[in-house]
C-alpha cells in the first residue's frame, strides 16, 4: 500500500511538471516580448494590481489577458485598441487608456491650465452618452448656456455613441481660435446646435470677494475646481478674510467638477478641526477614514452652495462639511461620483486611469450615482457666473440668510443669563 502511494505521488508530481514545461514553452519570456506586447501586459497588470472591483466585473480577468495576448500587436495602435477593447469589459467609464497626448493634457488639466472650449465630461449612467459634468466658469461652453447633464450628442458631425470619454475629450480640444460644433440635448428639450471658438482658459481654482451684508463682513470664496493649486489659494484668502474680520463665510461649490482628491481633503481640514473627512472603500472591501488634524484656520459660520454641477472631490468636501455639522448646504441634489482613480504611467508615455475605490461621507452614505442632498434645497437660477453672489442669485441670498440665523443664535448665546456656576471671565 505505500508503495502504490508513493507512485501515485510521484506520477502527480511529474504530470505537474510537464504542465508546467508546457505553459513555460507555449509563453516568451519577458525579454523576448515585443514593445508592443509589454505594452499591453503592463497595461493588463496595473488593472490587475490596482482596480477596485476584484471581480473585474464578473469575469476571469486571466483569460482576458490570455485571450488579448494571442492577437497580433504590428505596431503600437494596434496596442492601444487590444488595451482598449480589454478594458471596455470592465463596463465602468472612469478606468481607460489615455495616449500620451490625452495623458500629458489631464496632467496639465489638473496643474492648473486648460486649453478648449471649457468643459468636463462624463459617462451617463446606464448608457453611453457623454455627459456634461460642469462647463468651467467664464469659458466658452458656460458663456453658451450648456448645462450639468445636458447630453453631447456629436462633435463635428461625428456621433459621441462612438466614441470614447477621451476620444471626445481630443475632439473637442484644438488650436486657439478654431470652431468645434456640438449637438446639445438638455433634458427632454429638442436638441440643438452650439458651435463654440476654442480658446486658452485660464483656470484660476479660487474666486474671493469680500461682501458686506446686514452690516456684517462676510467671506465669499468661490472653488472653480480641485487643481494643485486650489488647497493654497483658499487658505490664503481665508487668513486674509480673518484679518479683515469677517463674521462668516460663503464657500461655493457650485459646478465645481472636482480635480485631485487630495485638495478636496486638504481644503476640508482649512474647515474642520476634528472629524473623519471621507471613507475610503478599496478592492478588498477595507474602509480606511481620512481624518481631520487639528489646522483649521477658522471656526466662523459657514454656508456651502451646491448644485448638479457639484461633483467627485466637490462632494468629498461637501460631504465632510455636512456631516460633521460643520457647515449647512443650499442648493441642489449634487452630481452623483463617487469614484477615485489614480494615475499610472505606461512605457510609451501612455497611461491608465485607474478607478481604485470609491468613497463614503463620514456618515457612510454613498454618493455615486445619488449624489448629496442639500439641508436646504433652493434651485439653480439662471444666470451667468458674472452674476454669482449678487442679488439675483437666488441660492446666495438664502446663504446669506441662512448666516444671519448663525449670527443671531450666536448673539442670543452671547447675551443669554449665564446658569448658576458659570465662571464670568
Amino acid at each position: 500500500m505505500v508503495s502504490i502511494v508513493k507512485a501515485s505521488f510521484w506520477f502527480g508530481w511529474i504530470l505537474s511538471l510537464q504542465v508546467a514545461l508546457f505553459w513555460c514553452w507555449g509563453i516568451p519570456a519577458a525579454n523576448a516580448f515585443t514593445s508592443e506586447q509589454q505594452l499591453v501586459l503592463q497595461a493588463w497588470r496595473t488593472v490587475n494590481q490596482a482596480y477596485y472591483d476584484n471581480s473585474f466585473n464578473h469575469q476571469n480577468w486571466w483569460l482576458t489577458r490570455d485571450s488579448t495576448m494571442k492577437q497580433k500587436f504590428p505596431n503600437e495602435e494596434a496596442a492601444y485598441q487590444a488595451i482598449t477593447k480589454m478594458i471596455a469589459t470592465l463596463d465602468e467609464p472612469f478606468t481607460r487608456l489615455l495616449r500620451p497626448e490625452q495623458y500629458r493634457s489631464l496632467k496639465v488639466n489638473t496643474a492648473g491650465e486648460l486649453s478648449g472650449v471649457g468643459l468636463q465630461i462624463g459617462v451617463k449612467a446606464g448608457s453611453k452618452s457623454i455627459e456634461v459634468i460642469a462647463p468651467i466658469a467664464g469659458s466658452p461652453a458656460a458663456q453658451a448656456g450648456i448645462l450639468p447633464h445636458d447630453t453631447i450628442v456629436e462633435i463635428d458631425a461625428i456621433p459621441t455613441s462612438e466614441l470614447t470619454l477621451d476620444t471626445a475629450a481630443v475632439r473637442m480640444r484644438g488650436e486657439t481660435g478654431t470652431n468645434v460644433s456640438l449637438i446639445v440635448q438638455t433634458a427632454e428639450q429638442p436638441t440643438r446646435e452650439v458651435i463654440l471658438i476654442r480658446r486658452k482658459i485660464e483656470l484660476n481654482p479660487v474666486t474671493a470677494e469680500l461682501h458686506t451684508e446686514n452690516g456684517r463682513k462676510i467671506g465669499y470664496l468661490r472653488l472653480a475646481q480641485f487643481s494643485a493649486k486650489a488647497s493654497e489659494e483658499l487658505g490664503e484668502n481665508i487668513t486674509k478674510f480673518k484679518k479683515q474680520g469677517v463674521a462668516g463665510y460663503v464657500l461655493d461649490l457650485r459646478n465645481n467638477p472636482g480635480g485631485l482628491v487630495q485638495a478636496g481633503v486638504e481644503i476640508a481640514r482649512q474647515w474642520l478641526n476634528e472629524g473623519t473627512i471621507v471613507y475610503t472603500v478599496d478592492r478588498r472591501g477595507a474602509i480606511d477614514p481620512i481624518e481631520s488634524t487639528g489646522t483649521a484656520l477658522t471656526d466662523a459660520p459657514l454656508v456651502v452652495l451646491v448644485n448638479e454641477g457639484t461633483a467627485s472631490a466637490s462632494e468629498i468636501l461637501a460631504g465632510a462639511l455636512q456631516d460633521n455639522g460643520r457647515a449647512k448646504l443650499i442648493g441642489t441634489k449634487t452630481f452623483g461620483k463617487g469614484l477615485i482613480q489614480s494615475l499610472f504611467d505606461l512605457p510609451n508615455g501612455s497611461g491608465l486611469a485607474v478607478t481604485v475605490a470609491k468613497y463614503e461621507t463620514p456618515n457612510h452614505h454613498d454618493i455615486h450615482k445619488l449624489g448629496i442632498t442639500p439641508d436646504r434645497v433652493v434651485p439653480t437660477p439662471e444666470i451667468g457666473v458674472e452674476l454669482a453672489a449678487t442679488a439675483q442669485d437666488t441660492q446666495y441670498l438664502a446663504a446669506v440668510q441662512e448666516l444671519g440665523v448663525h449670527f443671531s443664535s450666536l448673539t442670543a448665546a452671547t447675551d443669554a443669563p449665564r446658569a448658576v456656576g458659570d465662571s464670568l471671565l
